[in-house]
């Protein structure tokens, strides 16, 4: 959400590493009509031959600044704003995009192709500073092997999560310092309400739920499931994570399994969603238009998935047959509207804090 974790669930196998694939640097700038300058989080991912496609076509040479994960990348774009490091920024997602709208980060922007995206991701629609992307689900995984060992049904909602059976078994991400540990704490906050969050965590927090900093913590090292890079694996068979995490542990895996050694607990799930957006003092902005537009065409969108492990928004947009079979998106996850977000997320990480980390 960085933050991302997306592509971390590839690299984090200790399999894979995806990087900016046919990025160009050599000392151009974004002040070069011939260069755009996309600004992201680390977990940016495209394929040479796509962005190879959109170079040709449109006649401009991508260069691509990764500024850490998503918290980190768009609070240095918001210090940046009046003198910014590129044109476009993409991976700012629904948990921080007021920060972004109310800061002034972008400019006004519709762009060509908009019409294809689904209606429910469409946001800030009569300005349109942001374009949504790709979407994404953090849920709850759990290890199969353990659950099938221990004659255990995994759980399958928040409220299983608390259950005596489910005791010391769970390791989620500090949602102060973690996109997908925010994400969970909004989804319960969407689940059980404002009056209902804090006492549903400190059931959490009596039931033995471990809090670590962030996600590669959290899934390659305290998560049994994982296929992880370590030798050592961790006790614990729950984990917030994603719900495209199954299809990376078959993807990366040599041989490939038949069936996904992880599952997903889609009644834990919180839909994320990232944008892109035209900064507002981008120095080629007409490149960055362009650049824009390329990321909602169906070529981009139907990239992704491999790359960022993410899914496309754009209607008609296909996923490999890997995500069909091993992680499909949430049929109803949480969801929570970006301006409820923005009134209430700062003081939920702090009462969050104080209650489960103190």
């Amino acid at each position: 959400m960085h933050k991302k974790a997306f592509m971390a669930a590839a690299v984090g196998l200790g399999l894979i590493t995806l990087s900016a694939c046919g990025s160009s640097s050599g000392g151009e700038s974004s002040g070069d009509s011939k260069t755009v300058t996309l600004v992201s989080h680390d977990s940016w991912a495209v394929s040479k031959s796509v962005l190879a496609d959109f170079e040709k076509s449109s006649g401009y040479k991508v260069h691509v600044l990764k500024d850490g994960d998503a918290g980190q990348a768009v609070n240095k774009a918001i210090l940046t704003k009046d003198n910014p490091q590129g044109d476009v920024f993409f991976g700012v997602d629904n948990t921080l995009l007021s920060r972004a709208l109310d800061n002034g980060l972008f400019q006004s922007y519709e762009a060509k192709g908009l019409d294809q995206v689904r209606s429910e991701y469409l946001v800030d629609q009569d300005r349109h500073r942001v374009t949504p992307i790709d979407s994404g689900d953090i849920c709850v995984n759990y290890d199969k092997a353990y659950f099938s060992k221990h004659k255990l049904a995994p759980p399958q909602s928040f409220d299983d999560l608390v259950k005596p059976q489910y005791k010391n078994l769970l390791v989620t991400e500090n949602a102060a310092t973690s996109s997908p540990g925010l994400g969970f704490l909004l989804g319960t906050a969407a689940k059980y309400g404002d009056a209902g969050w804090q006492g549903y965590w400190k059931k959490l927090k009596a039931n033995g739920v471990k809090v670590v900093d962030g996600w590669e913590q959290a899934y390659d090292e305290e998560f049994s499931g994982s296929a992880g890079g370590k030798k050592a694996k961790g006790d614990r068979p729950l984990v917030v994570s994603y719900a495209s995490s199954p299809p990376a542990e078959v993807i990366y895996a040599d041989p490939k399994p038949k069936t996904a050694p992880t599952g997903t607990s889609y009644g834990t799930c919180f839909r994320q969603i990232e944008y892109a957006g035209l900064l507002s003092n981008a120095k080629n902005s007409k490149g960055g238009k362009a650049l824009i537009d390329f990321l909602v065409t169906k070529e981009f969108q139907e990239d992704m998935p491999l790359n960022m492990f993410v899914y496309p928004v754009v209607k008609g947009a296909t996923t490999p047959a890997e995500f069909q079979k091993f992680g499909q998106p949430a049929k109803h996850p949480e969801q929570m509207a970006p301006d409820r977000i923005a009134d209430h997320r700062d003081q939920w990480v702090k009462s969050w804090t104080s209650l489960v980390l103190k």
